[in-house]
């Protein structure tokens, strides 16, 4: 029902299929060492020459999701992998990132009743626990760094999809903290889940959120955090917001609820999403 596709624009708020990837890039059909219903909520890295691309894959067996790897060498054609990280929990939304030459990962773990941190001990195939950031079992924990500290966005409301919570710390691995002003998002299903990667640039940063008004995951918003310090959070709704919306036919016909947007060398943007069609590809 979910799959992959590749979106590009002149910047994260102007995207659209991008012309050079013949979407979906990524199926279940994709997936060749387990059973998946579906694959969704992409993140992706370059390393040198090469796309390393991380998503849900949902084991039709265990009915749990796992986390797959995929790998591009120009962000269009990508060859799946394998699973690369399974628990005795359901895996999602694979938050990737790097620091101090290490690559980190934060991806979903509601079911182990904590967001927990995991290191690439040989990137990018094996990863291990390092450490619990957050003793709360929370949906789509998004870190980034911002200001000298950590932050994290994370949905505790999992069902609801209306409540977002900020959490901050001085160290990765430090002892994190709820914000003085979370809930930052309280009983608003329109923009309270987290949608994709934190985007940071110089003192801007702008994060993206699940529309869950109608039904899970209908389209993505961007909101522009103007102010953010240990004490003050501020934000307001980016003036070409949505982002993303459903197609109205095919792969993503119906929604799209993820993205993860990179800046490219030639200035333009390149983005990993994902959509939904109930009625098959």
């Amino acid at each position: 029902m979910w799959s992959i596709g590749i979106y590009g624009g002149e910047s994260p708020f102007s995207l659209r299929a991008h012309e050079s990837a013949r979407n979906p890039v990524l199926t279940r059909e994709s997936v060749s060492d387990v059973s998946a219903a579906f694959v969704a909520d992409p993140f992706m890295l370059r390393v040198g020459a090469v796309w390393y691309m991380f998503f849900e894959v949902l084991n039709r067996q265990t009915n749990r999701g796992e986390i797959g790897l995929a790998t591009s060498g120009d962000g269009f054609e990508w060859t799946y992998r394998r699973i690369v990280l399974s628990e005795p929990f359901h895996l999602s939304y694979p938050y990737v990132f790097e620091w101090g030459g290490e690559y980190y990962m934060t991806p979903e773990t509601l079911d182990a009743g904590a967001v927990r941190l995991y290191r690439a001990e040989d990137f990018p195939s094996r990863w291990t626990h390092v450490s619990t950031l957050v003793e709360t079992g929370c949906a789509d924990p998004s870190v980034f760094r911002f200001g000298g500290r950590w932050w994290m966005f994370a949905c505790p409301t999992p069902y609801r999809h209306d409540t977002l919570r900020l959490y901050s710390s001085e160290e990765l691995t430090g002892i994190w903290m709820e914000h003085a002003a979370s809930p930052i998002v309280s009983g608003d299903m329109s923009k309270a889940r987290p949608a994709g990667r934190v985007l940071v640039s110089g003192n801007s940063v702008t994060r993206f959120a699940q529309d869950c008004v109608l039904a899970y995951g209908m389209q993505v918003r961007a909101f522009e955090i103007y102010e953010l310090d240990a004490d003050v959070y501020a934000e307001r709704e980016h003036p070409r917001s949505p982002v993303l919306k459903a197609s109205g036919a095919g792969w993503n016909g119906q929604r799209m609820h993820h993205l993860d947007a990179h800046a490219t060398p030639d200035g333009r943007w390149i983005a990993c999403v994902d959509g939904f069609d109930a009625c098959g590809l």
